[in-house]
């Protein structure tokens, strides 16, 4: 009974540590991967690593030196901005996957690129060209190597679901807009972006649901 309750310890206190990934052990340039509650109109025409639904990415950036504040670089409504990272964790209560850059990167550069975009509007109808820019679209367009060469090419948009067919929201959202849907058009999104060959998985966050119940689980070991 013992070494049982010891086993499940052991697991309760893996859990939580991975649910309290110190803030120190985040670098410069991670890309944070934020999962959704449920499926909805993104996930649904987009797949992710892990089976995740990811709807949303943002980059990590440290103001005022290795001591300093930790934020994070997003676009979001109504503009690029940078983000707490402590507000940025309670405003993404599904769960955060944290990844690296597994690649030649620069990543000063690249972080010096996206700045240059803070203030920029969000642009929520996912065209390339224009001065908007939607969250995914920050990474790939401002992510080179060392050459000045881009990390992430642009893959064509997908508005379909699994059955190749474009769906009812993503109609009805640009035809009200007097627009077709950029099926296809040169872009990215953050699902696919998580698969990319660059891109090492190195934590999860998990949810405020999740966290909740582990805590419940290790107190409850913790009393017998």
């Amino acid at each position: 009974m013992e070494s049982r309750g010891i086993r499940i310890l052991a697991l309760l206190l893996t859990a939580f540590s991975a649910i309290t990934l110190s803030a120190l052990e985040l670098q410069e340039g991670d890309l944070l991967f934020c999962c959704a509650d449920s499926p909805n109109a993104i996930t649904e025409v987009t797949t992710a690593a892990k089976d995740l639904l990811i709807d949303h990415v943002a980059i990590v950036h440290r103001i005022g030196g290795d001591n300093g504040l930790l934020y994070v670089i997003e676009a979001k409504k109504p503009a690029v901005c940078l983000t707490p990272i402590d507000t940025f964790w309670n405003e993404n209560p599904g769960g955060v996957l944290i990844c690296r850059v597994n690649a030649d990167v620069d990543i000063h550069k690249s972080i010096r690129r996206c700045l240059m975009m803070v203030g920029r509007p969000y642009d929520d109808l996912f065209l390339p060209g224009d001065s908007a820019i939607y969250c995914s679209e920050l990474v790939q367009m401002n992510y080179v190597d060392h050459q000045g060469h881009l990390i992430f090419d642009p893959v064509p948009m997908s508005f379909h679901d699994e059955t190749g067919q474009v769906t009812d929201y993503w109609r009805e959202f640009y035809a009200q807009r007097g627009m077709a849907v950029p099926e296809g058009a040169p872009g990215s999104n953050p699902g696919e972006l998580s698969l990319r060959p660059q891109i090492m998985n190195i934590g999860y966050r998990l949810s405020c649901v999740d966290i909740q119940q582990v805590k419940k689980r290790y107190k409850k070991t913790g009393d017998q």
